[in-house]
């Protein structure tokens, strides 16, 4: 398969290349160019392309990948060096980077050890049913809190239930990662481009969806995602070893199991700020982080070890891609030279789900449903349709992302956890992709329709 990647890759940038830009027309109350240079779009998506062959065949470690892009960004000019590099201090990678502190420490004082003990208990040792069990506590908890941060919190203690039931960790936390993205989808806080696709319907004029609105098709998802993997999908998914706990790791425990309290503690009140947005995510994940270390719970050299530094640099490194992507004009021109070119209800809708699912991989979600959703809804407005369907189908395709570890935060959280690889995710799903694809094609029109 992999011989077949690069002449794959390499065709289809022919083919967007030959296509050319169009002229694009915004929605009402929207700005949206083309660029009048193309240069740098077009090299934004050779360095994807060549990027994303690297990453299939993993010819340089992931992350190093991801390291060269950036580079590759700022030596062929298409971003500054500065904002090419400057995504290491976002945000998400800061959350990152305290929350794998906050979740080591749980793990080291036993804590993990009692909740994973319980979901043991409770699947009474059944895989399946653990992984049931476990998708669906993600699954709801992120309906109403940032799958992100839900995600972050959730691994120590899965890895804990895994070290219990002996079970490999990649059997479970990459299908948790998926019910974290598929629970976002049912309420309008659940994930950010819900947000944004109720805002531009605002900006037009149109009704808003409903708080609850999005679960009539979120649920259906999250309960598909949660069926496949449990009767199918778990067989697509790496064998894994099972964690084996050293006599260095016995040890620490043994000395930190005194410090459990505070662990609780710092635990419990993380979890709190997230959920009450009484503090920013990043806010309340770097405080946590720095009481870890004043309670002793970890010391520092224990703490810098707690992070996935391939994690960090796979995540950060492709943000600046992301940015490329949009400030070039590349995401835009690839958009519209699909959907510009598709007029028929049904067609629109499975145009704008398929191409939103695919960008997703390779680009913030969020900035997904921003570009998509204006390209899309003047062609509805022209072709005479509601626009409803179509920017629901946006929404949904924007969070059902499952290809690439660098598609959501959650997906690169389990990353290394995990020990994945990268075409793992492709594998295991690839399947959930499609399935989600045929759902919000199929089911969407049928409760939002296009001629109401």
């Amino acid at each position: 398969m992999k011989r077949f990647i690069l002449p794959l890759t390499l065709l289809l940038l022919a083919v967007l290349l030959a296509a050319g830009p169009e002229a694009v027309t915004a929605a009402p109350g929207m700005e949206l160019k083309l660029p009048e240079d193309y240069t740098k779009a077009y090299i934004t998506l050779g360095i994807l392309l060549v990027a994303a062959v690297m990453f299939f065949t993993e010819v340089v470690p992931l992350p190093v990948t991801a390291l060269l892009v950036p580079v590759a960004l700022s030596l062929t000019k298409v971003i500054s060096s500065k904002v090419a590099f400057s995504f290491f201090g976002d945000p998400t990678v800061v959350l990152f980077m305290a929350m794998f502190i906050v979740g080591e420490a749980t793990f080291v004082t036993g804590f993990a050890d009692k909740v994973g003990g319980l979901a043991v208990r409770l699947s009474r040792g059944n895989p399946i049913r653990l992984l049931l069990f476990t998708m669906l506590a993600v699954g709801l908890l992120s309906t109403c809190l940032s799958n992100t941060g839900t995600t972050a919190v959730a691994v120590p203690m899965i890895l804990a239930m895994c070290l219990t039931a002996k079970v490999a960790p990649g059997k479970i936390l990459m299908p948790v990662a998926f019910a974290s993205s598929l629970g976002g989808t049912v309420t309008l806080v659940g994930t950010p481009p819900n947000g944004i696709i109720n805002s531009m319907l605002a900006q037009t004029g149109q009704t808003p969806f409903g708080f609850f609105e999005f679960g009539l098709i979120g649920v259906p998802l999250l309960i598909a995602g949660l069926l496949y993997y449990c009767l199918i999908g778990h067989r697509l998914l790496p064998k894994g070893r099972e964690l084996e706990e050293t006599d260095d790791i016995s040890e620490v425990r043994k000395r930190r199991l005194n410090k459990m309290p505070y662990a609780i503690g710092i635990f419990v009140f993380v979890v709190v700020m997230m959920a009450s947005e009484l503090m920013p995510l990043t806010t309340a994940a770097v405080l946590g982080a720095c009481l870890i270390v004043i309670t002793g719970c970890l010391n520092m050299r224990e703490a810098y070890h707690s992070v996935d530094w391939n994690t960090i640099f796979l995540f950060a490194g492709m943000l600046s891609m992301s940015a490329a992507m949009s400030q070039s004009g590349a995401a835009l021109i690839v958009a519209n030279a699909v959907v510009s070119t598709v007029h028929d209800p049904w067609m629109l809708m499975l145009a704008c789900c398929a191409l939103t699912g695919i960008i997703t991989n390779f680009m913030s979600n969020t900035a997904t449903a921003a570009l998509m959703a204006p390209l899309a809804m003047p062609i509805a407005a022209a072709s005479g349709i509601s626009p409803l369907p179509i920017t629901m189908g946006i929404a949904m395709s924007a969070s059902a992302c499952f290809l690439t570890p660098i598609a959501t935060p959650p997906n690169t959280i389990v990353l290394g956890p995990g020990k994945y690889r990268f075409m793992d995710y492709v594998k295991a799903g690839w399947p959930l992709q499609l399935i989600v694809l045929l759902m919000c094609w199929l089911l969407i029109p049928l409760i939002w329709p296009f001629h109401p």
